[in-house]
């Protein structure tokens, strides 16, 4: 087990790895009664129930009880399917009346199962609030005339349903010449509202930053049953508590989130990307050090792969954008991404990059390629992004998304690949890989495990609180950008000092006293 020096992080001295299953005694299970009224504010085929008043099929209700990994399995019995707001806002008022849980749930595509019930909350599926409230390309932007300033150069402002899918409204803002601030691997199933209540990063952080300062207004459904409109779209407001900040981020526990108003950028004029093999991962962090000087503000991502991901793309299909001798004995490899308004100028300095990195008298790369056309940029990137489905198709993944000191990432990785051997846990009969990738200008690795055939408890054992112990080791966070849902609600100390703990519960009492809203989720 790794120690904390004293002089970091001194609250953190006496940790306890407890893994505990909560139980709900002071909530009551949805019963007949329920449906029945519950039928009085839905239309049936928005009611899916394996109560004998309704009898859904088991296999309809599966879907909102498992989530896509096949990790955690919900007990729900009931599901409701609301198409307005007020209709939440109706729901959450009678379940907080009856003490009825609830588990909002977006498009079930988290990796901390904060999206599925503990025992029998019903869960209360967003995806039928699907409607673009309005997308404004100009007003609300520039708060002085700019005489000289294009539509393509501002941004705009999107206001949404929740129930969105994030790659459905980067589609509609399209034509207008603007995009998303977030790009997610699993944008065709996402949806907005999910992203925004675990604060998802994505592959656009570096450029655009995170939610909490693009998302402008929030539309939230209180525990009570409140509507607290703050669908605002102005880009400065500044009177008073920013509250819809809590609820970036609050994975539910503070209440739903029905609407957003987001910033949404101009869409680039030009977007290039660069594939680049290293010969060690120490180079990692000259190598960004180097491409953000020469790159400057068109350089949009940065992103890190291991040679244990790289070579299980390339068994899945994904690739190659490199010959195999040009790769040789590379450790890992680097993707950058450009994105401006001239081709010209960013072709420029990308090629001037590459001239540099290969004519270096001590090269930090062994070879890189540029892409010459969209079909080859989109190849580049299903590489990167195609990954997470070949982990699942290699076995059952523990997946950690962490963040620690870019220097630390391959040290988090061989760690956890030394601590399964030497528990004689590493092989084809328990743990097949351990590989890393994920986005170097945030800090976020993305750690996988992969258990050949299946989840295994010991392999859990194995596995944490020790790898928490890394991150904290390393004053990094166990959670980057998916949350902590019930998977890392008992590691929270592991980033979080008790006074943190103890104010955060304080913050849940008094939105949720009753303790009906995604319970057992975030807080220990």
């Amino acid at each position: 087990m790794l120690r904390l020096h004293n002089s970091i992080r001194p609250a953190f001295r006496s940790r306890r790895w407890v893994h505990n299953i909560p139980t709900f005694s002071h909530l009551n299970t949805v019963n007949e009664e329920d449906l029945a009224h519950f039928s009085s504010i839905l239309a049936p085929a928005s009611i899916l129930s394996t109560l004998p008043s309704i009898s859904t099929p088991a296999d309809d209700i599966a879907p909102y009880n498992v989530d896509w990994m096949g990790k955690y399995h919900g007990q729900a019995n009931s599901v409701l399917r609301p198409r307005t707001t007020q209709q939440v806002s109706e729901i959450v008022k009678y379940c907080a009346q009856r003490k009825i849980g609830i588990v909002p749930q977006g498009g079930n595509t988290g990796l901390v199962g904060g999206g599925i019930s503990l025992q029998k909350e019903i869960v209360l599926s967003l995806g039928a609030m699907n409607n673009v409230r309005s997308f404004d390309p100009v007003s609300g932007i520039l708060p002085v005339p700019y005489y000289n300033v294009t539509l393509h150069s501002i941004p705009g402002i999107l206001v949404a349903d929740a129930g969105c899918i994030l790659q459905s409204l980067s589609e509609y803002i399209a034509p207008h010449n603007h995009i998303m601030p977030l790009d997610l691997g699993a944008k065709g199933s996402c949806q907005i509202g999910g992203n925004i209540s675990t604060n998802a990063g994505g592959l656009r952080l570096l450029r655009y930053g995170s939610l909490h300062g693009t998302v402008l207004g929030l539309e939230v459904v209180l525990p009570d049953g409140t509507i607290m409109d703050q669908l605002s779209t102005l880009r400065k407001d500044n009177t008073g508590y920013d509250l819809k900040q809590l609820f970036i981020g609050g994975e539910g526990t503070l209440g739903i989130v029905t609407g957003v108003s987001i910033l949404t950028p101009p869409a680039p004029q030009a977007t290039n990307n660069i594939f680049l093999a290293l010969p060690r991962f120490d180079n990692v962090l000259p190598l960004f050090q180097i491409v953000k000087r020469q790159l400057g503000e068109i350089m949009s991502a940065f992103e890190y792969i291991d040679r244990t991901a790289y070579d299980m793309g390339l068994q899945h299909g994904l690739g190659p954008l490199l010959s195999a001798d040009e790769v040789g004995d590379s450790q890992c490899f680097v993707l950058v991404e450009t994105s401006g308004g001239n081709q010209d100028h960013d072709l420029e300095k990308l090629n001037n990059l590459l001239e540099s990195l290969l004519t270096a008298d001590e090269p930090l790369i062994n070879t890189g390629v540029l892409s010459q056309s969209p079909t080859q940029f989109n190849s580049i990137w299903a590489l990167r992004e195609g990954l997470t489905e070949c982990v699942q198709k290699e076995g059952k993944p523990y997946k950690y998304d962490v963040s620690v000191p870019l220097a630390d990432f391959q040290k988090v990785v061989d760690a956890v690949q030394e601590r399964m051997i030497s528990k004689g846990l590493y092989g084809d009969h328990a743990i097949s890989k351990v590989m890393g990738y994920g986005h170097v200008g945030d800090g976020n690795l993305h750690l996988n495990v992969i258990a050949k055939h299946g989840y295994r408890p010991e392999l859990e054992a194995a596995l944490e609180p020790f790898i928490y112990e890394i991150v904290a080791d390393r004053n990094g966070s166990v959670s980057a950008e998916h949350g902590i849902g019930s998977m890392k609600r008992d590691a929270l100390h592991y980033s979080k000092s008790d006074v943190s703990i103890d104010w955060m519960k304080k913050i849940k009492r008094v939105f949720d006293p009753l303790n009906i809203m995604n319970p057992g989720k975030v807080l220990p």
